[in-house]
């Protein structure tokens, strides 16, 4: 039988007049992976916060296990700015000692890409002073999953995280013996790690059994039975678990929970989108032409992007855009989007960019844009227009839009200097549909989204009639919004992708692996070692590490005996003098350890 972990009784919460939290009772115990759901605000970061006694509660109690060992991964890092990568992550532990540590090895290349950490000036021994808030929060997650936990709480943990690290943080975890909280909007990843789902709403937690998809079938079975009317049927998670049963990419095979009653809720749903109807109507608002590219090198300062990329976005095309970082998917947007704002004036370093007559673009960049602090959210949205087109003979209200994406009649009238880093992405979203686009281009519009928006967002765009670009580390919300995948692989080229994101992930598995193949060529190049070297090599580094353990245990007995004869000052010298001695011998092994590690 597990052992429980944690237990949560009868706890409330309190925040002003309003009660996150009411009355609920939760345990944690051995072996659980658990995701937290429900809108921003609704409580899920003071429940975690509660779990890992952060915060006390205003009634009922949280109580530990004896001797639980746990860490909590918080959206704000307690690192010293003044501490070197090192020392927060690896601490004292010697380069042999780190280096050979499978688990250290791991964490350090699926976080920063290699032992070297390449994306940082000095590696290891980087600063954390001038870093982004990003690669500081990477580092607060490799230092809590190089330690051994009985229970590990994440709050957003795949924040600054790309597609390939979010798949690698997601396999890393199902490995793990620790149990798991973890808060995040992502659902792939959601569907990737956990089994049990807590859904934190109008201060009660409900609890599903199973990953996401399972969870939206059991919540779409539970308002199912609660609904008493028609019209209560008629809500986005219908249209979500169409999306997810009829098999979208990567959901999981064998969902644990299968509801009769709620295959027969969405017996009647179409699929999520009409895509012959939506190129016709887009064709008729765009014409043939839309962005074409020829023979386009893109540059960011004297470094090249891209090169002699020839690419066309038509009408009513919907693309994903993936790649590594820093490979050039903002700057390809940038670069079009300048040719677009210059009706053809302004153009790449090399290449042409031709921008049809009609087009109308709407970019949503990962900056937010800078709004008079006292104007309200709804008079915010009523500048750009009052009422919005959507297609198809659909149209909305400011207030309406407003209130599909949160925004309810209160919150309508809060000052924009009021709202929060996520409230002001999901206004600036809102004021770039309402300007009633053609082309929409989308760099990270899941950031600070709950999944409930995010969901709403997406049935908004079901029925956009346009052509769209999505950069997004979000995998469930490309596969859900768009119909191809293309990737800069950073090799200054653009390439389709028929099998989309799971092509991508297999093509930089290659990659890398080709690297590392070539590496001991490009990067030493010395003569190629024998099987009868490299074994002589592992034999001595077996002997180093049994005269490292040696030299370690005489430390601690010598470090025992200055404290047996503190008060005695020649023996004290005579030990502190062999410990030195000691010290300048470890030294050594180790770089012969190093060494030897690399021919082996």
């Amino acid at each position: 039988m597990a052992v429980n972990l944690v237990n949560v009784e009868n706890v409330s919460k309190v925040y002003g007049t309003r009660a996150l939290l009411d009355g609920i009772s939760l345990g944690v115990s051995e072996g659980d992976r658990i995701g937290v759901v429900g809108r921003n605000g609704d409580g899920k970061t003071t429940l975690i916060r509660l779990l890992a006694k952060l915060e006390e509660a205003d009634t009922g109690r949280v109580t530990h296990s004896g001797g639980l060992r746990f860490d909590v991964l918080t959206q704000h890092d307690s690192l010293d700015p003044t501490a070197t990568v090192r020392h927060e992550v690896i601490r004292d532990m010697a380069d042999h000692e780190w280096a050979g540590n499978a688990k250290i090895r791991d964490v350090l290349t699926g976080l920063f890409g290699g032992l070297d950490m390449p994306g940082f000036p000095q590696g290891l021994d980087t600063v954390i002073a001038p870093l982004s808030g990003g690669e500081r929060r990477r580092i607060a997650l490799a230092k809590l999953l190089i330690e051994d936990q009985d229970l590990i709480i994440l709050d957003e943990p795949t924040n600054h995280l790309d597609v390939e690290g979010i798949s690698w943080l997601a396999r890393h975890l199902r490995e793990r013996r620790s149990a798991l909280v973890c808060v995040t909007h992502d659902r792939w990843f959601l569907d990737q790690v956990c089994t049990q789902m807590w859904d934190v709403q109008k201060g009660d937690v409900f609890e599903y059994e199973g990953g996401y998809t399972d969870y939206v079938f059991a919540r779409a079975e539970r308002e199912r039975i609660a609904a008493t009317e028609e019209t209560k049927r008629q809500n986005l998670v219908r249209k979500e678990l169409a999306w997810l049963r009829r098999g979208a990419p990567a959901r999981t095979s064998k969902p644990r929970f299968r509801v009769e009653a709620a295959n027969e809720l969405i017996a009647d749903v179409p699929p999520p989108r009409d895509s012959s109807e939506l190129m016709k109507f887009a064709s008729s608002r765009l014409g043939k032409t839309v962005f074409e590219l020829e023979d386009v090198t893109v540059q960011a300062g004297p470094k090249v992007l891209l090169k002699h990329v020839t690419w066309q976005l038509g009408p009513g095309d919907r693309i994903g855009l993936v790649g590594v970082n820093g490979a050039g998917k903002t700057s390809l947007l940038r670069a079009m989007a300048e040719a677009a704002r210059s009706e053809g004036d302004t153009q790449p370093a090399a290449g042409k960019v031709t921008v049809g007559r009609t087009v109308k673009l709407a970019y949503l960049s990962q900056e937010v844009a800078e709004l008079s602090p006292t104007l309200r959210v709804l008079e915010a949205v009523q500048q750009v227009r009052e009422r919005v087109d959507l297609g198809k003979g659909r149209e909305m209200t400011a207030g309406q839009l407003c209130e599909t994406f949160g925004f309810n009649k209160e919150k309508q009238w809060t000052p924009v200097g009021d709202l929060s880093g996520g409230e002001r992405r999901r206004l600036q979203l809102l004021r770039l549909l309402m300007d009633e686009p053609n082309v929409l281009f989308l760099d990270e519009p899941t950031n600070d989204l709950d999944i409930e928006t995010l969901t709403q967002l997406e049935d908004l765009l079901d029925g956009w009639p346009g052509s769209m670009i999505v950069i997004s580390h979000d995998r469930f919300f490309v596969e859900r919004t768009t119909d191809r995948v293309f990737a800069l692989l950073g090799d200054a080229t653009l390439r389709m992708l028929p099998r989309g994101i799971d092509e991508y992930l297999e093509r930089r598995k290659r990659m890398e692996e080709a690297a590392a193949a070539a590496a001991p060529v490009t990067v030493k190049p010395v003569a190629e070692k024998s099987a009868a070297d490299q074994r002589a090599a592992k034999k001595e580094l077996q002997k180093i590490e049994r005269q490292l353990d040696k030299v370690s245990e005489r430390e601690t007995k010598l470090h025992a005996q200055i404290a047996e004869h503190a008060t005695d000052f020649a023996k004290v010298a005579e030990l502190d003098a062999e410990l030195r001695d000691l010290a300048g011998q470890r030294e050594e092994l180790e770089l012969r350890w190093l060494d030897l590690a690399e021919d082996a």
